[in-house]
């Protein structure tokens, strides 16, 4: 018998992507639960956006979209076609297959997570509305950060020594780019 978590991860259904036309989202089924990796996945990726452990429901940001695994099944949407479909499906299966395998030299890390909301990125940023970023207000640029197309970096007042505090928490809670 294999150590592997998973043997197949087969492609039960497509459907059309809504948030952006003309790409589709791709289900998955593995053949065994998946829940039982999470822990490890949660300890060692950077990407993770949302883990609820008591429901077995993780999300993953990728470029572009996402991928939600859940105990049975997995979704990951803005996929070109099928075919890149069923390459995301294998290549996810493979990552879950190696972390698992390596579970015994991981820490798990089984506290829940959740990504930053705007009101809460957007608390930490000076309200100014100054534009020196670029961005119409306070807000818009709170948005593109939660969305990894802007660094704090980019808006001139976190420079501020006053602002510190809250431009560490900023690099803390935004997803990288």
């Amino acid at each position: 018998m294999s150590d592997a978590l998973i043997e197949n991860m087969a492609l039960i259904r497509t459907m059309p992507c809504l948030a952006e036309p003309g790409k589709i989202v791709v289900v998955g089924r593995p053949d065994r639960p998946i829940a039982a990796v999470e822990p490890f996945l949660n300890a060692l990726l950077p990407n993770v956006i949302t883990y609820n452990p008591q429901a077995g429901v993780m999300a993953l940001r990728r470029k572009p979209g996402f991928i939600t695994l859940y105990p049975d099944q997995v979704m990951i949407t803005q996929v070109k076609d099928t075919q890149e479909g069923l390459e995301l499906l294998a290549a996810l299966k493979d990552l879950l297959n190696q972390v698992w395998a390596q579970r015994e030299e991981i820490a798990p890390h089984a506290a829940p997570r959740r990504q930053a909301r705007p009101l809460d990125v957007y608390a930490l940023l000076p309200g100014t509305n100054c534009r020196a970023c670029n961005e119409a207000t306070c807000m818009a640029f709170a948005f593109a950060l939660i969305q990894s197309q802007r660094r704090p970096e980019e808006c001139p007042s976190l420079a501020d020594p006053v602002f510190a505090a809250q431009r560490q928490a900023l690099l803390e809670m935004v997803p990288p780019l």
